[in-house]
């Protein structure tokens, strides 16, 4: 049974007793991420998710990582859009090891400069292997150009320029405005006793700076250029396509991980079974939501030879006008809600998955979640709901696409259809 509590001091905390568990995983989730981010400071959360775990002001990197190993336990961190996570799973009898090492690292980091130096060259490294991903480069160039003149399209990452100039000073003030207790969720789910967890929490969390939480401007897509090819000497075409979604609260998000799910999400899916399984035209090839706190989309991938993108592009557009006009089948949507069911059930197995659900929920949405809620929401996706939202997801004049490939052909072929495509509706 999930339960709900408040530290002394504001921070909201959120346990989920597990039986039959060894386990237990416990988050420090914090408003922090991209969205909060502009100008300089772009990639400062990423860059803090790595430096808490270089030292703290009585562990140096090296104890961080001997006292975690010594258990067989697991710290990590990560950062996203909207918020940064930073998480242990260990044995129930280490619980109170972990309480005091996530307190320590993100309370008392010691931001030793030279470890800063040191740090910003890997974050440019993996800025750098981001760059050399096509398949990363496709997502993030049709991102920033669907959520152009908004913080969502930000890079997580930053860029080598924001990150190299980062300061010391800079970091101190960003942790200031965004690590305060309005700002910050404790998760624990697992094998445990809140009665014991509490008075843990209570004292290791007692010096977190007060403050109040605050809320984000929305961040409506208004897409920008529509069309973007990264040139890149890569063998494949990697191409994005980004539809319009839903908010995370929104009633219609299930409606649209059915549809996502029957288009592209899964091995029997529409754009697998013709596009990979009928015609061999691509390796991957799948779509999928995802949802922010006032925004939403729906993405579609495929990485394809030179030869065979503008066909691939051809074929999943035309899947995308059947399914616009005609709908899925009744047997679409019971595969489709079955499968999700079965996935969803499958990947909750673990204090792990849990925590994550239960803390992502009352951070971003102030709500509690719950496994039945889900599988409530699952089974109540009828026809008539996935039909009501087909013509606004799957919307040409809302659409953006970016493509990373080599040639000039492969570019002017795809957009050639993708313009016929966007301007004929």
């Amino acid at each position: 049974m999930i339960q709900q509590a408040r530290l002394t001091n504001g921070i909201r905390v959120i346990m989920e007793p597990m039986a039959n568990l060894r386990s237990v995983s416990m988050g420090v989730w914090v408003n922090a991420g991209s969205v909060y981010e502009s100008g300089a400071d772009a990639g400062i959360s990423h860059f803090i998710e790595h430096m808490v775990f270089k030292g703290t002001a009585r562990r140096t990197a090296a104890d961080i990582a001997a006292e975690m190993d010594a258990v067989g336990g697991n710290l990590n961190a990560f950062t996203a859009k909207e918020c940064t996570c930073f998480y242990a799973k260990v044995l129930d009898e280490h619980l109170p090891l972990a309480v005091d090492m996530l307190s320590d690292i993100t309370l008392h980091p010691a931001l030793d400069e030279g470890e800063m130096e040191k740090e910003k060259r890997v974050v440019i490294e993996e800025i750098l292997m981001s760059e050399d991903s096509p398949e990363d480069k496709a997502f993030e160039t049709a991102g920033a150009a669907y959520y152009a003149g908004t913080a969502l399209s930000s890079p997580i990452l930053g860029t080598p320029e924001t990150v190299s100039a980062f300061t010391r000073e800079q970091v101190l003030a960003y942790m200031g405005r965004r690590y305060v207790t309005g700002n910050m969720v404790i998760a624990c789910a697992g094998s445990f006793s809140p009665e014991k967890l509490l008075p843990l929490l209570e004292a290791a969390f007692a010096p977190c700076p007060q403050g109040a939480g605050d809320m984000l401007a929305e961040h409506e897509p208004r897409a920008g250029k529509r069309w973007l090819f990264v040139q890149k000497d890569t063998e494949q075409v990697n191409a994005c396509l980004m539809l319009p979604g839903f908010r995370m609260d929104s009633g219609e998000n299930m409606a649209l991980s059915v549809l996502s799910n029957a288009l592209g999400g899964s091995m029997s899916s529409r754009l697998f079974q013709k596009i990979r399984e009928e015609l061999g035209l691509a390796y991957s090839v799948y779509t999928y939501p995802m949802a922010y706190r006032d925004t939403g989309a729906i993405c579609l991938y495929f990485g394809s030879g030179e030869k065979q993108a503008q066909k691939t592009m051809e074929l999943a557009l035309k899947e995308l006008d059947r399914l616009r006009a005609e709908g899925l089948s009744e047997a679409e949507l019971i595969r489709s809600r079955a499968q999700l069911k079965g996935s969803f059930l499958l990947g909750m197995e673990g204090s792990g998955a849990h925590m994550n659900a239960i803390g992502k929920r009352l951070l971003l949405q102030n709500k509690e979640f719950t496994i039945e809620d889900t599988l409530s929401a699952i089974e109540c996706v009828t026809m008539e709901k996935v039909n009501d939202i087909l013509c606004r997801v799957l919307s040409p004049r809302r659409a953006v696409c970016a493509a990373v490939g080599r040639t000039r052909g492969a570019q002017k072929g795809i957009k050639s259809l993708l313009d016929d495509w966007m301007g004929r509706r």
